[in-house]
């Protein structure tokens, strides 16, 4: 596999301002973060923030940086503004590393930049895995996606997504989505071209702005359980929780 990674970070944060720097088990998050996309053997790493101090800690453990606008309204935009910058050809695969996931596994990164590449027809791709429980279902922070048979994307929602399903357990035979993404690089140009649409905006999830404009989104299912990602102390917290069971390598 032959792709890129890209880290949109910044440090302004409704629930969680600087998380980004915060500590987790000795090392800012930003540098777990891209550890991971170092395991996932891209071609390329590269973080793209608006914030000096974020680039100052980045730069000290190694990483390359962009510094991209205050403006940009998602993680999409940022990284489109990179692609400016870099010139990479067409269709080149571009992956979309979330900034707060200090737990996301290298070989998910692969997974996703893979399941683009084996569907020449799909402009970007993405993970999910099952939802645990209720609470997982109804709670509006938890991202739901619905795809058909073949693995295309339908719908992403913060709503209960489908309506009324549950497995022989009792537990809502549902999707969460995991917001981790593969681009192709003339979809990526064609996102930022056309801005925000009504649904990404009532949703607030910049996936939906590629099906309102008919993009092609393949889901696949992650191969590896993942970490919690960090929005909120409570997260942090639980990162460190996450990290401390791990096994001594």
């Amino acid at each position: 596999m032959d792709f890129r990674v890209v880290i949109p970070v910044r440090y302004a944060s409704t629930r969680f301002p600087g998380k980004a720097l915060a500590d987790l088990a000795g090392q800012p998050v930003i540098q777990h973060v891209y550890r991971r996309a170092q395991e996932s053997g891209a071609r390329e790493i590269l973080i793209a923030t608006d914030d000096q101090r974020i680039a100052d800690v980045a730069q000290a453990f190694g990483a390359e940086v962009i510094m991209t606008s205050t403006e940009h309204v998602s993680g999409t935009d940022r990284i489109a503004a990179v692609l400016g910058q870099r010139g990479w050809p067409e269709d080149d695969i571009v992956v979309n590393v979330q900034g707060d996931a200090p737990l996301i596994p290298g070989r998910s990164i692969t997974q996703v930049a893979t399941l683009l590449a084996g569907h020449r027809s799909a402009a970007m791709a993405t993970l999910c895995v099952p939802l645990a429980d209720e609470a997982e279902y109804c709670d509006p922070n938890v991202v739901k996606v619905i795809f058909d048979e073949t693995g295309r994307a339908l719908y992403f929602s913060r709503a209960s997504i489908p309506a009324r399903t549950r497995n022989h357990q009792g537990v809502p035979s549902a999707w969460r989505h995991i917001g981790l993404y593969a681009y192709r690089v003339d979809a990526l140009k064609t996102l930022a071209s056309v801005g925000p649409c009504m649904l990404e905006q009532t949703e607030q999830l910049e996936q939906l702005r590629a099906l309102w404009h008919g993009l092609e989104i393949r889901v696949g299912i992650a191969a590896e359980a993942l970490g919690p990602d960090v929005d909120t102390p409570e997260d942090l917290a639980a990162a460190a929780e996450f990290i401390a069971r791990q096994p001594a390598s």
